[in-house]
């Protein structure tokens, strides 16, 4: 094991960010030089901290089932190599996860019971980024080809987690993406601030060099139909994601001003990365309104800041939640607690427990205010508190309300999938869809989730395909799609 007293001797400590006003008037990561990098000093006191409990739960916490204890003390031993070797095993993009997960393991953490938990994420960031550092990351092609080929459609976390599992199991595999650029959500949705594309690019030379095929900017179900598509390939893997947002139709709705958070985010990624954008939707000297408390709505927020909004107001209908963990939601349970992202450190103010009844708008028919009123919920419903009605300026409303699944109109419609009952593509317990020779990975099946689970079910599909290609796969399964952890 690790330090068998470092629990007892040493604190908690995570990475420190850069100072906010250093940090807000720049795109690049929050922590200094990286996320890896920032914890380095103190890595190995950290890894000492854990346990090596009988019963590790932070496997529980983890649907990618990351052997943590083992990375743990490999770390604590100076041991890179090992380390990198151990979190590869189960997780094929750690920089990615070591970045934007929630880390639900730590909830899990056993020493998390009455202490505070082992900071996770943060070392498994950082031996992913020296890895790459000491070039410990190489590809990985296969040795024989098996003649089968596999089409995987979206190229997010569980398309590319697919892709790269059957590249390796020996099948010729090809990523589709609409965008002009292939990574999806990572690359177009989330925030530099958050994770700089570089960690993304050298993840796909890695793959390019292995032997997966992008096809960047063709849209499948438009450019390509669904017909052509099965009789090109032996297989498809439907990875696009719940990209239908969820709208919100009130009085107002039509006004100028109001967008998705997925309109903004993407035009202010490209311009941090050097693209012009046209008629880009700028928070610069506005009044900007975020609904929705999630992650999404976060990086509106911190993107709103580096634009230079003149106020930032970010609503959530549900109440507060306390800053310790609820009676309701026991270890090892993944709780509903208060936290501050680093967007949060940065500007706005968060405003719970309210909604919005109207959008008013000004004499051109663009967005002015808010109408909002304060809410409880009673009785499994929410209530209007009367005599709470105000109004809050506004000049750019953005909606991070979440997905209702993925896109209908196109590819899911010309293949005939069966959906399930809020919208998904339903599958069966090996990924399979209605359709034969059809998989599904990722949120287009389970919905709106994590980036852990993404790649979880990403491996899982890829060994489901493996299965149905050639009778049998050597390829990991971590979890099954009816599956749910003790953690959300």
């Amino acid at each position: 094991m690790a330090d068998p007293r470092g629990f007892l001797k040493d604190g908690r400590e995570v990475a420190e960010r850069r100072p906010v006003e250093e940090r807000i008037q720049d795109w690049n990561e929050v922590y200094p030089g990286s996320a890896g990098r920032a914890l380095l000093p103190i890595i190995t006191q950290q890894a000492g901290r854990c346990m090596d409990c009988g019963i590790p739960f932070c496997h529980q916490g983890c649907p990618l089932g990351n052997i943590i204890p083992e990375w743990n003390d490999l770390v604590w031993r100076d041991d890179w190599e090992g380390a990198i070797e151990r979190l590869h095993a189960t997780n094929n993009f750690p920089e990615f996860t070591g970045r934007l997960c929630p880390a639900p393991c730590e909830t899990a953490c056993v020493l998390g019971i009455n202490q505070d938990p082992v900071t996770i994420k943060n070392v498994e960031v950082s031996i992913i980024d020296k890895a790459w550092e000491s070039g410990l990351v190489r590809p990985q092609p296969p040795e024989w080809l098996s003649g089968r080929t596999v089409a995987v459609i979206g190229s997010g976390p569980a398309g590319l987690a697919a892709a790269q599992q059957l590249t390796r199991a020996g099948h010729t595999v090809a990523v589709y993406e609409r965008a002009d650029k292939i990574g999806g959500l990572l690359r177009y949705g989330i925030p530099e601030f958050k994770m700089e594309k570089k960690h993304l690019d050298k993840r796909l030379e890695q793959m390019r060099r292995e032997g997966t095929v992008f096809r960047a900017g063709v849209d499948v179900g438009s450019a390509l139909g669904a017909d052509k598509l099965k009789e090109r390939y032996d297989a498809v893997v439907l990875a696009m994601g719940a990209t239908d947002p969820r709208d919100l139709g009130i009085t107002g709705r039509e006004l100028g001003g109001i967008h998705q958070a997925m309109e903004f985010l993407p035009q202010a990624n490209r311009v941090a990365l050097g693209e012009e954008v046209e008629d880009q939707i700028l928070a610069t000297d506005k009044h900007v309104v975020i609904i929705g408390g999630g992650d999404t709505g976060a990086d509106c927020l911190g993107t709103s800041t580096r634009q230079g909004a003149a106020s930032i107001t970010q609503l959530e209908i549900m109440p507060e939640p306390p800053e310790s963990r609820p009676a309701g939601q026991p270890w090892p349970t993944y709780p509903m607690t208060f936290r501050v992202s680093s967007a949060h450190e940065e500007a706005g103010e968060r405003v719970y427990a309210v909604s919005t009844k109207e959008f008013l708008g000004d004499e051109d028919g663009n967005i002015r205010a808010l109408k909002l009123v304060d809410v409880v919920f009673e009785g499994g419903k929410l209530t209007e508190i009367e005599g709470t009605e105000r109004e809050i300026p506004a000049q750019l409303v953005l909606f991070a309300m979440g997905f209702l699944g993925p896109e209908k109109p196109g590819l899911v419609e010309q293949l005939g999938v069966d959906l399930d009952e809020r919208g998904n593509v339903k599958r069966d317990l090996g990924y399979q869809s209605s359709v034969p020779g059809v998989f599904v990975a990722g949120d287009a099946g389970r919905g709106q989730s994590l980036i852990v689970w993404a790649i979880a079910e990403g491996r899982a599909a890829a060994a489901a395909v493996d299965t149905y290609l050639t009778g049998s796969t050597t390829l990991p399964s971590p979890i099954k799609p009816t599956e749910r952890p003790l953690v959300v």
